[in-house]
């Protein structure tokens, strides 16, 4: 049993509406792997900002994230994964975070989240049965091959999920 149910983390109180290091430490302690795909960024002009307006690229994440503020570290490292300068280039683009504890902020070391400038291979989605519609595309694919072949090439489907499959198949 874990002694810390019900009580409430020190971090909470930072919780901003764009991602922080307070976030990935979450995603962290929860086993998670901060791996994410950029959506697309935005310039947004007057975004508020850990209270203050500010202009700045911000990146959408096709994973149900909060959106990261790219500072100007951020913003360099995402030109150089995508070889271009422009923003609208910065797109369907699978990125690593990390958190960096020297990060600076006015001189002062604060910690920052950091998009790490190693490509990233887009992980393959799992073929699961609670993901109904990914479940019932690769039974289809299934049923008409008799085989997980075209399966496997988009995705990645347990031993013990393909056996499943092939039982519901039979009784199909």
């Amino acid at each position: 049993m874990n002694n810390n149910e019900g009580k409430t983390h020190y971090r909470k109180v930072f919780k901003s509406d764009h991602l922080g290091v307070a976030d990935l430490e979450e995603l962290q302690e929860l086993g998670k792997a901060l791996i994410f795909t950029i959506a697309f960024v935005n310039q947004e002009m007057g975004a508020k900002v850990a209270g203050k307006k500010i202009d700045a690229n911000i990146a959408y994440f096709k994973e149900a994230i909060k959106p990261l503020v790219l500072n100007a570290t951020n913003s360099k490292v995402m030109k150089d994964l995508t070889n271009s300068s422009f923003v609208d280039d910065w797109k369907n683009i699978t990125v690593q975070l990390y958190i960096d504890k020297d990060a600076k902020l006015m001189g002062e070391r604060v910690g920052g989240v950091r998009v790490s400038p190693k490509r990233v291979q887009a992980q393959k989605q799992q073929v699961v049965p609670e993901n109904v519609k990914v479940w019932t595309n690769a039974k289809k694919s299934y049923l008409e091959t008799k085989s997980f072949e075209n399966v496997l090439k988009r995705a990645e489907i347990s031993k013990e999920n393909q056996s499943k499959m092939i039982a519901e198949c039979e009784n199909v």
